[in-house]
């Protein structure tokens, strides 16, 4: 029997481990589905799960993030451990690594990524406090490192089995399948006012709301939360249907401003007048 994985077997930011036995009675009452589409494919997860629960199905995970690469390389990560592992063997656990030793790990790094990739994410979570994730050498070279190494190394086998794998911006996907009667969407976009720095993209509002679009008039499963407000968004809008866009018409004027030396944003002043 095929191994089920109820989390994803690399760390991923924002993979749904918790809703994995909600999401499977959804799937249980949807059998007329025959085509699933996870348009911000992310760790897979939910893409594997449909798969077991539908393996008669046909599962399309959009691996933006080339979550896929990092499993492909896990072997290589593995050995990485292996050589932290001894290169920490003096530091008390959850304690600070010393200068010293950082530089080792940092040195370790760099040669690693002479001959190959290197799963930053995936070291990060051995050497940084929680929920803290660099991607480059360059940022992990900004941490504060911790000894939180793993105790064993990371195994992904049958993962990705009996996906079809795709690599695209979610748009053109989703009009791939759009016209099909028996096709659910997956859409498990990066969350508002959340950290997206993990992510292969870089997101305004507006990419946010267009997103809505996916869902009307197909069957869908969303993801949000209640930090990115977009709920609380359409709820008003239904409310008001009749505002539009108060700010047609309107001139804008920006001003630069600063909180501190590495903190920046515009302040925006709209006007309408005459």
């Amino acid at each position: 029997m095929r191994k089920e994985y109820l989390s994803a077997p690399l760390p991923f930011v924002g993979q749904k481990r918790m809703f994995v036995r909600e999401y499977k009675k959804i799937l249980s009452v949807i059998r007329d589905a025959n085509v699933f589409v996870d348009l911000f494919g992310g760790s897979g997860l939910l893409s594997h799960i449909t798969k077991r629960q539908r393996p008669d199905a046909n599962v399309i995970y959009n691996d933006f993030d080339n979550y896929r690469r990092r499993i492909e390389n896990i072997g290589r990560t593995n050995v990485m451990l292996d050589r932290l592992r001894d290169i920490l063997v003096d530091v008390p656990r959850l304690k600070i690594v010393p200068n010293q030793i950082k530089e080792r790990i940092l040195d370790m790094m760099a040669e690693e990524a002479q001959t190959g990739f290197v799963d930053y994410i995936t070291l990060s979570t051995s050497l940084l406090f929680s929920m803290k994730y660099a991607t480059t050498l360059d940022e992990m070279r900004k941490h504060t490192m911790y000894n939180r190494i793993k105790h064993s190394g990371y195994d992904a086998e049958g993962y990705l089995d009996g996906l079809e794998i795709e690599s695209c911006d979610y748009r053109q996907l989703f009009d791939r399948y759009k016209d099909r009667d028996d096709v659910v969407f997956l859409v498990d976009p990066p969350y508002l006012s959340t950290d997206v720095s993990t992510y292969s993209m870089c997101w305004k509002l507006s990419d946010y709301l267009d997103v809505l679009k996916v869902l009307i008039g197909h069957r869908y499963v969303y993801f949000t939360s209640n930090k990115s407000s977009i709920v609380e968004l359409c709820d008003w809008l239904g409310k008001n249907k009749e505002i539009g866009n108060p700010f047609v018409g309107a001139k804008r004027k920006e001003f630069n401003a600063s909180m501190n030396y590495n903190s920046h944003y515009t302040d925006i002043m709209l006007y309408n007048v005459v």
